[in-house]
């Protein structure tokens, strides 16, 4: 009977063996990152997070974050035939006052980019791609999944954007120094007013708050020391240094992109950014806004990134997401080379001073 007994121990402790090789044969090994010279994750390199999911979901798909191989197809499908569209050549018929919605608008022709002349942007301007976006091999609805609908969550009744009141705050001091204009044109009262990103000068949204996508230039360089890491957006050229085991700063400067410390939590580099410049808004965030950020190397061509967004004066929970960043094509990055709001600049005055005077003409003449 005890031979039975120690038999019938011995067979179970044989299948316990066996099924537990079975699970341990389909669980992925977790992928364990290249080191630095001095000891940390490696997660340098140059990384493109162009996609065409979006960073808000779509009401079609509810609460779901995760896509069914048919939409997959049926989403990249679309994508592709809108690639297609955009990569024919433009017809050597149309002429400039000729860009109507028939050649260039996207509802109609699945084509992107301004209708009106030129056509905007084509295929030869931007980043397109066909790939819905996967996390962990999943095929997500969208960037943000922290809200159920995957969506940003309704302002504070009331609250708004740091950039709006700081516009609002020049018109002040304007009106102060006795500067009233006939006719007030808003941005468009000096050149201090104009948006950064129209002259080119900087996008406080791509190199600070998060790291969305957008048209073209979806991509980014890390390049790592000992003390910082530098995050490098070609687009319009921002870099931000991230201080490793820093402190914010206290003196009261705010810096375009904000002051970003970091550490690391394993193999994972956490990344917090306050002390945004007033001007620099994300999603109407203001002044209070708190970016964290997770960096993560979860495969040798997969960057996994994850972010929080926290402003208690705009909204009332914090909300964030995540998505995985791969390598471009090619290891490369284009210049983005801009100037065009620069060179414009003179005549948006001019425009505004010239509204101004044939508004203060007709007043004088209704006299």
């Amino acid at each position: 009977m005890k031979s039975s007994l120690l038999a019938s121990i011995c067979s179970v402790a044989v299948i316990s063996v066996a099924f537990s090789g079975v699970s341990a044969a389909q669980a992925p090994a977790r992928y364990k990152a290249p080191r630095t010279a001095f000891g940390v994750a490696d997660i340098q390199g140059t990384w493109t997070n162009v996609t065409i999911t979006p960073l808000q979901r779509s009401p079609q798909y509810g609460d779901r974050k995760v896509m069914t191989p048919d939409e997959v197809r049926s989403a990249e499908g679309k994508a592709q035939d809108k690639a297609t569209y955009e990569n024919r050549p433009t017809p050597v018929t149309i002429g400039a006052e000729d860009t109507t919605n028939k050649n260039c608008n996207p509802t109609t022709k699945g084509g992107s980019g301004a209708a009106g002349r030129d056509c905007g942007y084509n295929a030869g301007w931007k980043d397109l791609t066909t790939n819905v976006m996967r996390v962990g091999g999943e095929p997500r609805t969208s960037f943000i999944t922290t809200t159920a609908n995957g969506r940003i969550p309704p302002a504070i009744p009331k609250a708004g954007g740091g950039a709006g009141r700081a516009a609002q705050a020049q018109r002040e001091a304007d009106d102060a120094a006795g500067e009233n204009a006939v006719q007030r044109a808003g941005a468009m009262d000096n050149p201090e007013l104009r948006p950064a990103a129209e002259r080119c000068l900087a996008f406080g949204n791509t190199a600070g708050p998060m790291l969305p996508n957008g048209y073209y230039n979806n991509n980014i360089r890390i390049v790592q020391g000992k003390d910082s890491v530098a995050i490098w957006l070609e687009m319009v050229h921002d870099v931000r240094i991230v201080r490793i085991g820093g402190k914010h700063r206290t003196d009261g400067v705010k810096p375009w992109f904000g002051d970003s410390i970091g550490h690391w939590e394993g193999d994972t580099l956490v990344v917090e950014t306050t002390n945004y410049h007033p001007s620099t808004s994300f999603q109407g965030s203001d002044g209070n806004l708190k970016l964290t950020e997770k960096f993560t190397r979860v495969g040798r061509d997969r960057l996994l990134y994850q972010f929080t967004i926290d402003d208690p004066t705009v909204w009332a929970t914090s909300w964030g997401g995540e998505y995985e960043f791969y390598p471009t094509q090619g290891g490369g990055l284009f210049e983005y080379a801009c100037h065009e709001g620069n060179y414009g600049l003179e005549n948006v005055l001019a425009g505004a001073r010239e509204a101004e005077r044939a508004a203060a003409q007709g007043k004088s003449a209704a006299r």
